[in-house]
């Protein structure tokens, strides 16, 4: 089997799309002759990283739209359907609408959660689905998306039973419990285009007490060759520390015309704040001063287009190394020659645990990049030989851990997939929940154990009934007399892709009575599981941030990162700039947009539960509310940044403090005098406030 002996409109889109793809590799073959393209049953397709999964993806969705059908793509994170939805745009040169979902596209990328929500409320479009590829498959088994997927897959057999499902997987060792689920056939191959060879080095053989000091003889080793590495470490202040640590050891030792590469991408670094009206803040100019010297750090607290600059800088061969927290792993497609994992344990709610085998092999998968390394090399760094030699047998040559279900484990996973069952109508009694669960992953591995198929009805049973009653107890579900039925505030729940626990806060919060005090309510936000916390730096004072909140009435004992998050986006509705934050409060303020965003989602949302509950003291203040955290502007700006569009807080600033906020007599010449209007943007603020010149 060969590229050219595919049909011959699937070869053409392929060549157009991927010219610099010859054939397929041995891993493709085998896929393929399988029966990928001739079959209609179920696959699991688990071959190493970088053998080519997305093209086997491509090629079955192909034949799928071809022949007039519709296609799901999956993925677990936003990242990575953006970068789909743009590798797969050259199918529209064919014909091909590719899109974010099924509704207007043939071939839709769609997150977990996007997907799970098609599964509950669009089954009309659903059912029009011929094919859904589920990509990074393994993660089925990971705690929070893992339910998501899970649940999703098995409401899609029951909605739509003719529906095939291809899963692109890492090799897992309990494939064929999986494949047994799925009803699917599984091909497994060994792979790789770049051979990967894994080390594990101690500090002992280098004669030193600090690991840096090894991954430092690396990055001169990797320099020497012209090739990169990717370093891997627990925490982001790490990342920091580390890169600025090899910063200043090579910095002495660059050629001037690296150092001139290496400039120009620290002037891209430093233009992301500038660009949103804010000076570069502590951590950009760090990042930045590590990046003249070849070194950038990677992790959630920098601004999202820092982190893409990072990524297209060290894909083009314009940084010499990256030092990332694991998130990395799963975020992007960035391979290296060299993958370095410093930091084998990590932190959890029972305190240092080593990482999972498969994350070790997830991580050190990234070495060697197909088409430009002959082979890739993969350094896990121990302390002695000893040490060493234990890391070894743990992780080279160490069995990868079976892929469990965590629905049981989540509590909110559960309350929410049964909300869904009961608001779709596909639940109306306790066995035909029972009968979804049970058709579960959790379901199936748990009923076909040896250990707990006994008890595996009881369990489950216990489980379910436990969560209904907490789901009624709270008012989210009814029993009536033709069973149970969501209730309104239910239904707005199983619409939303927020957490139950996120619903029932603000409920409570909704109804404690009185005059709804916004910043109060903000707080509120900023404890719930769905708003990711702007976290401190380091360990300097947290003052600021308790003196900030005494200011507005909110009186707490402990400052946390929640603490953190909501002084900071008080300060951002205040006009602040991350320059500003970050200086106050010593967070990571670059994440403060994101922040602002999703709060002023979760304040529309508190705003329906609100009207749910037939609470309607405070809706305009809400709305308000939302606005001012979106546009990160005191009320008074509101008019100018919702009306003028792309105007933007600090133009919109500018403006009042020229003009005021009646902006119905000043002239065309007058606006264009304000640093950053030009002329479209004065045009539209006269179209605005009927202004003649």
């Amino acid at each position: 089997m060969s590229l050219e002996s595919l049909d011959p409109a699937i070869k053409k889109i392929i060549k157009d799309s991927y010219p610099q793809i010859e054939d397929l590799n041995p891993a493709q073959k085998a896929v393929v002759e399988a029966g990928l393209l001739e079959e209609k049953e179920n696959f699991i397709i688990a071959i190493p990283t970088a053998s080519g999964k997305t093209l086997l993806g491509v090629m079955a969705a192909l034949r799928t739209i071809l022949e007039g059908g519709k296609v799901v793509y999956t993925v677990p994170l936003l990242s990575i359907q953006n970068e789909k939805v743009k590798e797969f745009k050259k199918f529209e040169e064919h014909g091909i609408m590719v899109g974010k979902h099924p509704s207007s596209a043939d071939l839709a990328v769609m997150v977990f959660e996007s997907y799970d929500a098609l599964t509950r409320f669009n089954w009309n479009t659903l059912s029009e689905v011929d094919l859904v590829i589920v990509d990074e498959f393994h993660m089925i088994g990971e705690y929070s998306r893992g339910p998501t997927i899970e649940c999703a897959i098995t409401r899609s057999r029951i909605i739509n039973p003719g529906m095939r499902l291809i899963a692109l997987s890492a090799t897992l060792q309990n494939m064929e419990e999986l494949s047994t689920w799925l009803g699917a056939r599984v091909v497994e191959h060994d792979y790789r285009p770049v051979p990967l060879y894994q080390e594990v080095l101690n500090t002992e053989e280098y004669g030193t007490k600090n690991k840096n000091d090894v991954i430092l003889r690396i990055l001169k080793d990797s320099m020497e060759e012209s090739s990169q590495a990717l370093v891997f470490v627990s925490t982001r202040r790490f990342t920091e520390s580390l890169a600025n640590y090899l910063a200043g050891k090579i910095k002495r030792n660059l050629p001037a015309e690296k150092k001139k590469t290496f400039k120009m991408v620290a002037e891209k670094i430093l233009d992301v704040p500038r660009r949103r009206g804010s000076l570069p803040t502590e951590v950009c100019l760090k990042l930045a001063e590590c990046v003249e010297n070849g070194m950038a750090f990677h992790h959630a607290g920098l601004f999202d287009r820092q982190k893409e600059i990072i990524e297209e800088e060290f894909r083009a061969g314009n940084l010499l190394m990256i030092t990332a927290t694991p998130s990395l792993m799963y975020g992007v497609n960035l391979p290296s020659k060299n993958v370095v994992i410093r930091d084998y344990t990590r932190w959890t709610s029972q305190g240092p645990q080593p990482i999972p085998v498969f994350d070790y092999l997830q991580m050190s998968g990234r070495a060697g990049r197909p088409g430009y390394d002959k082979e890739g090399y993969s350094y896990l760094i121990g302390k002695t030989l000893s040490e060493a030699e234990q890391l070894q047998y743990q992780y080279v040559y160490g069995e990868i851990e079976a892929t469990n279900s965590k629905l049981l484990e989540n509590r909110d996973a559960v309350y929410r997939q049964i909300i869904s069952q009961v608001a779709a109508g596909m639940a109306r009694n306790l066995d035909e929940l029972m009968e979804f669960f049970q058709g579960t992953f959790s379901g199936f591995q748990m009923t076909h154990s040896e250990y707990s198929s006994l008890f595996a009805s009881d369990t489950i049973q216990f489980q379910v009934k436990e969560a209904l009653d907490f789901l009624t107890e709270h008012g989210m579900i009814q029993v009536v007399p033709d069973g149970l039925r969501a209730t309104a505030f239910g239904m707005l729940i199983a619409k939303s892709n927020y957490a139950v626990q996120t619903a029932v806060r603000l409920k409570e919060f909704a109804r404690s009575g009185g005059e709804v005090d916004m910043s109060r309510l903000v707080y509120e936000i900023c404890r719930t599981p769905d708003l990711i916390p702007i976290s401190f730096k380091g360990r300097k004072s947290r003052d600021p941030v308790r003196d900030r909140l005494n200011q507005t009435g909110i009186f707490v004992v402990d400052v946390g990162n929640d603490e953190a998050t909501a002084a900071t986006l008080m300060e951002w509705m205040d006009e602040r700039s991350e320059y500003e934050i970050e200086n106050a409060f010593h967070v990571y303020a670059a994440s403060t947009r994101r922040a602002a965003y999703e709060a002023s989602q979760l304040v529309k949302f508190h705003r329906e539960i609100c009207q749910v509950l037939g609470i309607y003291t405070g809706l305009d203040s809400m709305e308000v509310l939302a606005a001012r955290l979106y546009y990160g502007v005191k009320e008074e700006l509101l008019p100018l940044v919702v009306g003028i569009k792309r105007l933007g807080r600090r133009r919109a600033r500018a403006l009042v403090d020229a003009f005021g906020t009646d902006l119905r007599y000043v002239s065309r010449e007058e606006l264009l005098r304000i640093e950053g209007i030009g002329p479209k943007t004065a045009e539209n603020i006269l179209k605005k406030y009927h202004t003649r010149d």
